[in-house]
């Protein structure tokens, strides 16, 4: 078995989207960044990356690639648990921390969880999210940004296990 601890961050602007975990939110700004900068979806991709020894997202989807300008960031998580089955890991779960003031997300939660483990083709309940403030401190508390952290543990899906 094998840890990873993913990390992202987006600032906050009008005119955007605000996606996290795949879904859309409605909030009158959205998170900028290359992509549709889904802060939660990219911390789960770096997890399951350092988890496998894989590197980062930027090795497979660098910003400013126009492959990947405006790409809704799920897909690129599909991709990343197709390449963890190539290289013979198993998700045994995802554990995820947003912070931000705004907008509250407990009411998404349920539903965040099923996209990430849909395009993972995990269980629900392999999946975890939640959210934090910062209690009005920094960039998230004047609501500039948000922050999203995810472990992952995987597990090696060879018989014979490295040393």
């Amino acid at each position: 078995m094998r840890v990873g601890i993913g990390y992202d961050v987006h600032r906050l602007a009008s005119g955007r989207r605000l996606v996290l975990g795949g879904l859309e939110i409605p909030h009158p700004q959205g998170l900028v960044g290359w992509s549709d900068a889904d802060v939660l979806t990219h911390a789960i991709i770096d997890a399951l990356l350092g988890a496998a020894g894989l590197g980062d997202i930027g090795c497979y989807f660098p910003s400013g690639d126009p492959e990947y300008k405006d790409v809704p960031s799920i897909n690129l998580l599909r991709k990343i648990g197709d390449k963890l089955k190539e290289n013979n890991w198993r998700i045994v779960n995802i554990d995820a921390t947003i912070v931000a003031e705004r907008p509250k997300l407990r009411d998404y939660f349920d539903s965040i969880c099923e996209k990430l483990s849909q395009a993972l083709q995990i269980k629900a309940n392999q999946v975890n999210v939640k959210a934090n403030t910062s209690e009005q401190l920094g960039f998230v508390g004047r609501e500039e940004g948000m922050v999203a952290w995810a472990t992952a543990l995987i597990e090696s899906c060879d018989k014979q296990v490295s040393q």
